[in-house]
């Protein structure tokens, strides 16, 4: 993927400090000051540390691999942000009402962290919560994709920040999305493969603005989403597959969809995710 040299977004908050070793408020006249305002303001003491530029491991070497995935990361979301503001701007021409693109903020963090939509770990993966509009992402996700997931690339990494930038404009548009008369069931699925379309909508408008696909990259995406679909994980994790219990869509319909997205461009054929019966969200062989 062509990324290098290209404008960041300003939407971050890095809180990965935060994460590896807190705010060390216990000692001292300014532990005491930053504990009283926190208290008076109502909020952690560990992120209002973050803004006052706190003792938070200000001695620990930046590490230049995690560095780069960082400004990796601020590039694509500022490439999401450019292509979702032009399409929303095009969605309003065609729904003939004004769409307009709040870009989100991107979180991130190490280990832990706290949204409006509670407290997570590492262990959950990336995550959009629409309570404060933000997207969570421990950046030591990348390597689990690339060495345990068996999805490297750095398209598949763009494709994860695209899916949860996906889960945004769903929470933006709404209804439009879905459709009159949407089906119901199997709701997590139909909105996860949802994401992955509109990841793929986003490639196909982002590589004609900033032409930055490479030879392999949408192989590259497409493979990450084959390999976290729900059948491949539960192989991996207990031996075998129970579809009941599918939260995000097969490996073959993540994969399918996604492509989908890239094929069409078409942000409204999202709404076919929620137009047809379930059993035909599945790819034909």
């Amino acid at each position: 993927m062509e990324w290098e040299g290209r404008e960041e977004s300003q939407n971050v908050e890095d809180r990965r400090s935060l994460g590896r070793t807190g705010l060390a408020v216990g000692g001292g006249v300014v532990g005491l000051v930053v504990m009283l305002i926190a208290a008076f303001l109502g909020i952690n003491p560990q992120q209002l540390g973050g803004l006052l530029g706190g003792n938070q491991s200000a001695n620990r070497a930046a590490d230049p691999e995690e560095e780069r995935l960082a400004k990796f990361t601020r590039v694509v979301l500022r490439d999401t942000e450019v292509v979702w503001d032009q399409q929303f701007r095009d969605l309003s021409k065609k729904l003939g009402k004004n769409c307009t693109y709040r870009k989100p903020t991107l979180v991130m963090f190490t280990g832990h962290v706290d949204s409006a939509c509670g407290s997570a770990t590492a262990a959950v993966g990336p995550f959009y919560c629409p309570g404060d509009e933000k997207i969570y992402i421990d950046l030591s996700f990348y390597r689990e994709l690339d060495k345990q997931l068996g999805a490297p690339g750095e398209f598949a990494r763009a494709y994860v920040i695209a899916h949860e930038v996906g889960h945004h404009v769903q929470h933006l548009l709404g209804r439009e999305l879905r459709g009159p008369n949407p089906y119901t069931d199997h709701e997590s699925v139909r909105t996860e493969l949802q994401a992955d379309y509109l990841a793929g909508v986003w490639a196909k408008h982002g590589d004609e603005t900033f032409k930055f696909l490479q030879k392999g990259d949408i192989e590259s995406a497409s493979n990450a989403a084959f390999h976290i679909g729900d059948d491949v994980l539960q192989k991996r994790s207990r031996g075998y597959v129970t579809p009941d219990t599918f939260t995000h869509g097969s490996a073959d319909e993540r994969q399918y969809w996604f492509l989908e997205g890239f094929r069409t461009g078409d942000v409204l054929g999202a709404r076919r995710l929620f137009s047809v019966p379930y059993d035909d969200l599945r790819p034909r062989r």
